[in-house]
């Protein structure tokens, strides 16, 4: 893409929010995939957009790969928020979205039960234990899982056959078309660990709530080990009633208020 090119696809949004808001009609619901990470910020922030303009948003919420998946087999959406670049990226270069930029950043903990007395300092020792048993999301189909892994590699430049013996022991529970199934309403990373399917669980540092859940124990990991994440956001290229506003929910979410939100529920700019 030119120069040229690029100026104005990023200066075309900044017209449309500038341009007067029309009244919305119900055919005009904005369809908004987003990453699971995201539920709690993005459910706030939509009922807050449609309060303000009277603009309807539908959110979608799963794992980006999937969702990739879903919107390249011809699922309409109108924005795509995603755990990772990657995936708008290659919406962009497939045509089928503007060119993505990072909305927010999140990064690697690990969430474990009390019981475990984890800690940055002894986090690495206590994932290697045999006796220790850790979840993850599941890789490709979700970046939480893609993460992870990357966790996994420089523990393997740290301590030789860490690597291999972290992604032996992985149970990838989340994330993918297979994940064993979790009771409606409850959060599966909490579930997991509460019924002791697993003793830690290696996710963002985020929440979706924005009180620390007291019953467990999230700990950021040490700096030779340390993931950060950048999340991506674009908007897709389709013809709907809805599109204008497409560009004002996404630059809505750029907003000081609306990253304020983002940071209430972990993330960080």
């Amino acid at each position: 893409m030119s120069r040229l090119s690029f100026i104005t696809c990023a200066m075309l949004p900044l017209v449309l929010l500038a341009a007067p808001a029309t009244p919305a009609r119900a055919q005009d619901r904005i369809k908004v995939f987003a990453a699971g990470s995201l539920t709690g910020p993005l459910t706030v922030l939509a009922k807050q957009f449609e309060a303000d303009t009277g603009q309807p948003v539908e959110m979608v919420f799963g794992p980006s790969g999937l969702l990739l998946e879903r919107i390249e087999q011809g699922e309409h959406a109108d924005v795509f928020a995603s755990a990772n670049m990657a995936h708008p990226q290659q919406l962009a270069r497939e045509g089928k979205a503007i060119p993505a930029l990072v909305f927010s950043r999140n990064r690697v903990c690990v969430l474990a039960r009390p019981d475990l007395q984890l800690n940055s300092e002894n986090l690495l020792a206590k994932l290697l234990d045999p006796s220790v048993s850790i979840g993850t999301s599941t890789p490709k189909a979700d970046p939480g899982g893609d993460y992870a892994w990357l966790l996994f590699a420089k523990a393997g430049k740290l301590q030789p056959g860490a690597r291999e013996l972290l992604e032996n022991k992985a149970q990838q529970l989340v994330g993918g078309k297979n994940s064993p199934p979790v009771p409606a309403g409850q959060d599966a990373v909490k579930y997991f660990l509460e019924h002791k399917k697993v003793d830690a669980f290696i996710g963002y540092c985020s929440s979706r709530e924005t009180v620390p859940d007291v019953r467990l124990t999230k700990v950021e990991l040490p700096p030779e080990l340390a993931v950060s994440a950048d999340f991506g956001l674009t908007v897709l290229n389709q013809g709907t009633g809805a599109h204008d506003a497409a560009y004002r929910f996404a630059l809505f979410l750029l907003t000081p208020g609306a990253q304020q939100i983002f940071a209430n529920h972990g993330f960080s700019r």
